[in-house]
């Protein structure tokens, strides 16, 4: 059952990565093609921030509900891991870009609550960045092999990679 649950939470995560991009259009229309650009942006990243703000708030209160433990059997926690992953899929082009982080790191901030705080948010950041650079590679193995048993070996480890690095994450906090 374990193994079930940490498959289906891979193959989510995997299809997760290309569906749930968000896209947002610049308040004023009328405005230059660079201001506009540059407005969306900012705008789209401040978003996916707001998202990975969200999912991280509730995996951390599910963690400490757990007892300082990461339950990778609990629903919950594989959506919002799920969410959290898509929102951060913007971090995997835009790592380097200091304006991004920057307005990715604002909408964690807005959402969670106090748990991403001014202090913090740059480590936080470069972990989701790690995280998402990591899902990378499960993606390109994704699309060069089929479902095999090494492929499947290869999802299950990289779930186990997930709730590991989240655990670590998550006790990061002092809340």
């Amino acid at each position: 059952m374990k193994k079930l649950i940490v498959l289906a939470t891979a193959a989510m995560m995997m299809a997760s990565c290309g569906m749930m991009k968000r896209t947002t259009v610049s308040a004023d229309n009328s405005a230059s093609t660079t201001a506009s650009t540059t407005t969306t942006a900012a705008t789209s990243a401040s978003d996916a921030g707001q998202g990975a703000g969200n999912a991280l708030l509730n995996l951390y209160n599910q963690y400490k509900a757990d007892g300082n433990k990461f339950d990778y059997q609990n629903m919950q926690n594989i959506l919002n891991t799920v969410s959290l992953i898509a929102n951060c899929e913007g971090l995997k082009s835009n790592y380097k870009d200091t304006t991004y982080l920057k307005d990715f790191g604002k909408g964690m901030i807005a959402s969670s609550l106090g748990l991403v705080t001014q202090d913090n948010v740059d480590s936080v950041t470069n972990s989701l960045v790690d995280m998402v650079k990591n899902s990378e590679t499960v993606q390109n193995a994704k699309t060069q092999t089929q479902s095999t048993a090494a492929t499947a070996a290869q999802y299950a480890n990289t779930a186990s990679q997930y709730a590991g690095a989240l655990s670590t994450l998550l006790s990061a906090f002092s809340k």
